[in-house]
């Protein structure tokens, strides 16, 4: 393309001015890659652009290794482009209009087993940071609250008679989970060593050694430690444990809308990823136990 068609990106690019500079820089380089398209293919003007070249830009993005959501988002960016063009007289359609970019498969969340996890979180070490430790991974486990959930409990949040706790999760909604009799023994354990760490009127139940609420960056880093510690090979993170409730209680129950409420989904269809994982453990034991189930291997 001649300097002219080129210098429409700037034009527009300096009508987004009242959005963010990281916005106007992700529209930048998509475009800028688009116009290495054209240019590569003889495209001399914007104009001449149709729905068949935007399918073979995004056939050749894709060949290059983009995931489904990053040519999701340069397929917003040409039709926003487009539209400016349209205003501006200098386009008379938008090629990219009903063109989809093709979907990345859902990557499966990663769960402990029944029997990993209750090897994690059976820490029997007797310092008052062990003893929180270990009330934090049962009641994560137990609960299967979020870290930030976690993090920002209040001492009010829990109620041990009752057995419950109160969490405030995505969007600021609140949801009263039950807790296990593990984590409620857990819990009682670090309230016993809780006021040899607090100081002032600190409201927060985890504390680091100095007293104040406990930092996500300092849990994780403590959880990597504990997994090393207690023998777990993989990579494990806070979310792990999360995902190992939801699909351990899953597995047991079927029910899918109990795990939701949960675990405080707004959507059922963020729920049923957990589907997948039990029917991978059903199909491992299918394979396991009948006696005719037995598949070659590709």
């Amino acid at each position: 393309m001649n300097k002219d068609e080129a210098s429409r990106i700037d034009g527009f690019l300096e009508s987004l001015r009242h959005l963010s500079p990281h916005t106007r820089k992700a529209y930048q380089r998509d475009l800028s890659v688009l116009l290495n398209f054209c240019n590569t293919h003889d495209v001399r003007h914007w104009q001449d652009i149709d729905g068949r070249q935007i399918r073979g830009f995004i056939a050749w993005r894709h060949r290059q290794g983009m995931s489904g959501k990053s040519l999701q988002r340069n397929l917003s960016s040409i039709r926003v482009f487009y539209r400016y063009l349209i205003d501006q007289k200098l386009a008379s359609q938008n090629p990219a209009q009903g063109i989809f970019a093709p979907k990345t498969s859902r990557k499966l969340p990663e769960a402990l087993d029944a029997d990993q996890a209750a090897q994690l979180v059976s820490i029997d070490d007797q310092d008052t940071l062990s003893i929180r430790d270990r009330a934090i991974l049962e009641l994560m486990y137990s609960s299967g609250l979020r870290l930030s959930e976690l993090i920002n409990l209040d001492m009010d949040n829990i109620d041990l008679a009752d057995a419950v706790v109160t969490v405030i999760g995505k969007g600021k909604k609140t949801r009263t989970v039950p807790v296990g009799r593990y984590a409620i023994q857990a819990l009682r354990n670090w309230f016993d060593k809780r006021p040899e760490l607090v100081r002032n009127d600190e409201t927060a139940i985890f504390v680091n050694r100095t007293g104040k609420r406990l930092s996500p960056r300092t849990f994780q880093h403590r959880l990597k430690q504990w997994a090393i510690r207690r023998g777990l090979a993989s990579h494990v993170h806070p979310h792990m444990l999360r995902h190992s409730f939801a699909t351990h209680l899953l597995e047991s129950s079927g029910d899918l809308r109990a795990v939701q409420e949960l675990l405080g989904h707004a959507d059922i269809s963020s729920t049923q990823i957990y589907t997948h994982l039990d029917f991978q453990h059903l199909a491992k034991v299918y394979d396991q136990a009948h006696p005719r189930a037995q598949r070659k291997k590709a």
